[in-house]
This record gives C-alpha cells, structure tokens and sequence, in this order.
C-alpha cells in the first residue's frame, strides 16, 4: 500500500478539494460546508493559517484535503498550543473513497506528530452526524466530551493518543 504524502501550505488546492467534496455530498443530501463558506477569506482563522492547509497526494495525485492545526481556540480553548494536532475538514476525494484514507491520513498525522513531539490528535463532528462518528471510533478516536448548544445541536469531541 502506498504511503500517503502531506503536503502543507497548499490553500488553493485544499479548498478546490473540500468544494469538489462537499458539492458531491450536498448532491446527495448529506450535511456539509456551503460553496459559500470555502473560501480563504472565511476558513483563514488565528489558529489556523495557510500554511495548516494539507493535501494528501497518492499515486502522483491529491486524493485528499484537510486541515491540521496546532492549537484550537474554538473547540479546545484551554489545551496548550502544540499539546495536539487538531484535524478539520477531511476531504477524501471519490476517486480515492474505499482505499482506506481515512487510516493514510491519520498514519500521516501521527508521523507528523511523532516529529514534532506531539502526543495528541484530536478533532471535533457533530454529535449527530452517525456515520462520521463511526469512521473515527473505527479508527480508533475516543469521544472525550460532547459541547451541547441551545439550538439542540451537539458537537463531540475526539481523541487519539499519537
């Protein structure tokens, strides 16, 4: 099995890769990012800058796009900077669906983590989104808390020791 290669710094291409992603799942009835919303100008944040932006190239091609940070305000406010890799918006592009992404990226990141002393990745879905949450408990992320807002809605969060 090939090797999954991160490449950081890569804005455009990562949000060309997160729109082709969330248009085919929006076709399908899934809950995803709006057209809208993928732009650098709203998904540039403090924590995360154009240089968190990744793809995953594999067999010579992006077959996925994420973010990986080094500290997150919004759903971690009170961990340290660089005490995790927090990853956001994995994207694996269809052509690459069933070749076991989800488990590339993840190998990739505790590399990742591994040379930067890291010992954590963690992320963050909503509660309800059960499919989602089933890859990550699959790949061996534990639910270590859950954020319920007044709306109703939940978001949980994830973790995995590096």
């Amino acid at each position: 099995m090939e090797k999954l290669e991160i490449r950081f710094n890569e804005i455009q291409r990562a949000i060309h890769v997160m729109r082709e992603v969330s248009a085919w799942a929006r076709e399908r009835g899934y809950r995803v990012w709006s057209e809208e919303w993928l732009t650098p100008e709203e998904m540039v944040t403090d924590d995360a800058g154009p240089e968190n932006f990744c793809i995953g190239m594999l067999d010579g091609e992006v077959a996925c796009a994420f973010i990986l940070q080094w500290k997150d305000g919004e759903y971690w406010p009170k961990k340290p900077e660089y005490g995790a890799a927090y990853l956001h918006k994995l994207c694996v592009r269809r052509k690459f669906a069933g070749r076991g992404m989800t488990g590339r990226v993840i190998g990739a990141v505790k590399e990742e983590c591994r040379r930067r002393g890291i010992p954590y990745i963690r992320l963050d879905t909503a509660l309800d989104e059960k499919r989602v949450r089933k890859i990550y408990l699959d790949a061996g992320f534990k639910i270590v808390d859950i954020i319920d807002y007044p709306n109703g809605r939940s978001m949980a969060l994830y973790e995995m020791e590096v």
